[in-house]
């Protein structure tokens, strides 16, 4: 067998291809050679590379498993509140809070397949949407209509506030909301802010007192050194007379602290120079490590990008939701989550961080601290 000719072997494959450098057939990930813009496009396969040919109608979703829900803005609101990014829309907009359809594609995305048959529920919570209205003593109204329903008073109040949200932070509360109205929608609103906030503060009391240890460390290995020398200078008969010793040594120990911060910002000042000046190579290392990393965990990189101090900056999407975290590049490591860990960032790593935030999402206690 001649493998030279299995390896140059050329496909056509009808995908849904839904932005960035992948595209996910059924059996595995191929690498798109020129991106082009979302939809189903009829691509050439060859090796692990797919190169866009030409617009396709959709094919092979008869197939696939069926999920139903109501639409909110770009989401699929289905059972247990779950708002999920839905893909490839039509060109018209479904009417809110519309009945719809989608398949499941084989990298667990939801591509939209058409609108379903309504009732008067969705009617009615239309009417009560546009009327600033609750669902409270509503009938016929299913849990997804409801959720749908107080999402979308969460986006309302979120405008009107300039608080933003991502549906997994809110999810516990959006029935509540539904019920309660655009008062329950802000008060939610609102105690996600006090939560970030109080995030926030323990966050830099935890960096102040940090930096504080570290400082008082130098001073104190300083002092040490000062020691080290006057007990030598002593023993061999060149030690300074005590008073003189004594205002020396307060003199550099109140130079100290001060010396310990310069060489700290020199230490930082080259590394960012080293990564400035770095190869391209370990940039891509780095988001392959993250790439691989997070695909063992179920998540699906979006981009990386370099920061100083040899860490790096992920942006992911995970459980219908963007997520950015800080990690070191060599170890992956977490340097912030994006997520409140209540101070734990560094005792997780890029592939156990969406297993820690499943639970937050599943427990109801998922807050947000890092936006695009």
């Amino acid at each position: 067998m001649d493998y030279r000719k299995f390896l140059g072997k050329v496909e056509s494959a009808v995908l849904p291809y839904l932005g960035g450098g992948t595209v996910d057939a059924p059996s595995r990930r191929l690498r798109v050679a020129t991106p082009v813009r979302p939809g189903w496009w009829r691509f050439e396969v060859q090796g692990r590379v797919a190169t866009a040919r030409e617009p396709a109608g959709p094919e092979g979703l008869d197939g696939l498993p069926r999920v139903r829900g109501h639409v909110w803005g770009s989401r699929l609101v289905r059972e247990g509140a779950v708002a999920e990014p839905l893909e490839l829309m039509p060109e018209e907009e479904p009417p809110r809070l519309a009945l719809v359809s989608a398949r499941r594609w084989h990298d667990g995305s939801l591509l939209f397949d058409g609108l379903e048959f309504e009732g008067e529920a969705e009617d009615a919570a239309r009417r009560a949407l546009e009327e600033g209205q609750s669902l409270a003593g509503a009938k016929g109204v299913s849990a997804a209509l409801r959720a749908a329903f107080g999402y979308a008073l969460l986006e309302g109040a979120s405008r009107a506030l300039a608080i933003r949200f991502a549906p997994a932070e809110v999810r516990a509360r959006v029935l509540d909301v539904a019920e309660g109205g655009r008062e329950k929608a802000e008060a939610c609103l609102r105690h996600l802010v006090a939560e970030r906030e109080a995030h926030l503060r323990a966050r830099a009391v935890r960096e102040a007192r940090t930096q504080e240890e570290r400082e008082a460390a130098r001073v104190r290995e300083y002092a040490a050194g000062l020691v080290s020398e006057a007990q030598r200078r002593a023993a061999a008969g060149s030690a300074y007379p005590a008073d003189t010793m004594s205002e020396a040594q307060r003199r550099v120990l109140e130079r100290g602290a001060a010396a310990g911060r310069a060489h700290a910002a020199q230490v930082v000042a080259e590394a960012v120079s080293r990564v400035h000046h770095g190869r391209r190579g370990a940039r891509e290392d780095g988001a392959e490590r993250a790439e691989r990393a997070l695909l063992s965990a179920g998540a699906r990189l979006r981009d990386v990008r370099r920061l100083g101090g040899n860490r790096l900056e992920v942006t992911y999407a995970f459980m219908g939701e963007r997520f950015i975290s800080i990690v070191d590049a060599a170890s992956l490591q977490v340097v912030d989550a994006g997520v409140c860990l209540a101070g734990a960032d560094s005792e997780v790593t890029l592939e156990s961080l969406p297993s820690v935030i499943r639970e937050a999402i599943d427990t109801g206690v998922l807050v947000i601290t890092r936006h695009a």
